[in-house]
């Protein structure tokens, strides 16, 4: 158990009030990890943190609502948690967007900005917010969920690709930044998974079955399966892993 013991440590995930971002947070928490659930809406952060200590004791999570597109709120999301439990350990960066899909030819510059503004941008804001006290306490996980979009070409969501393939680097260029601190950054790169982000894709039989077909387990993922790697990357079990980008996709980018 002392490989992946959280206790003691203080986690922002942002985008947890559901999907990908809520499975992390239950699971960080349940390996003894105090949380913060946030995306935009007051409501269900409350009841994802509400829910979460009826089951692992109260004061294990706090909602704190905040909009990734405003720097005021991402900062306002970071002195709460300070002020609250102390410090920050894990930062998980989950929240994302993506306004467009089709052609890179038909994008407006509007979508094209938000996409990048909030899957990258607005990332490099929250490390910056977060990253001085990792340092000086020589001791600091950082987690940016990215996708196997990055990885690969596509002709329906080409600017939501490229801004993940963005977070990719970002990662690598702030693991070399921090590393001599002991700050580890990394990328979990999922496949399909079935959440009401990606619902518009999961739901059309055609692009699910494009999926599933080539895909070695013959399935789309599920939010508590991104979770457990998550917990790995945050953990020490993964004390000298920084810089990577883990693919959990149930073997479709290995697949021909």
């Amino acid at each position: 158990m002392e490989l992946f013991d959280l206790t003691g440590k203080v986690a922002i995930i942002t985008g947890s009030s559901k999907g990908i971002g809520k499975a992390i947070a239950e699971r960080l928490a349940e390996h003894g990890a105090k949380v913060v659930i946030s995306s935009r809406k007051a409501g269900p952060c409350d009841e994802v943190a509400e829910a979460i200590n009826g089951k692992y004791g109260e004061g294990t999570a706090i909602a704190v609502p905040a909009n990734i597109a405003s720097k005021e709120d991402l900062q306002r999301l970071v002195d709460e948690t300070n002020k609250t439990f102390g410090k920050i350990d894990i930062l998980v960066c989950n929240a994302a967007s993506n306004p467009y899909a089709g052609p890179m030819a038909g994008i407006a510059d509007e979508q094209f900005e938000k996409i990048f503004h909030n899957n990258v941008l607005a990332n490099h804001w929250l490390v910056q917010m977060v990253a001085p006290q990792m340092l000086e306490r020589k001791d600091g996980a950082i987690l940016i969920i990215s996708s196997i979009g990055g990885l690969r070409g596509n002709a329906l969501i080409g600017a939501y690709n490229v801004s993940k393939a963005a977070d990719m680097q970002l990662a690598r260029n702030l693991a070399v930044e921090f590393g001599p601190s002991n700050v580890r950054v990394n990328c979990i790169a999922p496949g399909l998974v079935q959440t009401d982000f990606a619902k518009y894709l999961w739901e059309n039989p055609e692009i699910l079955e494009k999926t599933v077909e080539p895909n070695p387990l013959k399935r789309i993922g599920q939010p508590d399966e991104i979770a457990g790697t998550a917990v790995y990357l945050c953990s020490p079990a993964a004390a000298y892993v920084t810089g990577q980008t883990l693919v959990v996709d149930g073997g479709l980018t290995i697949a021909w």
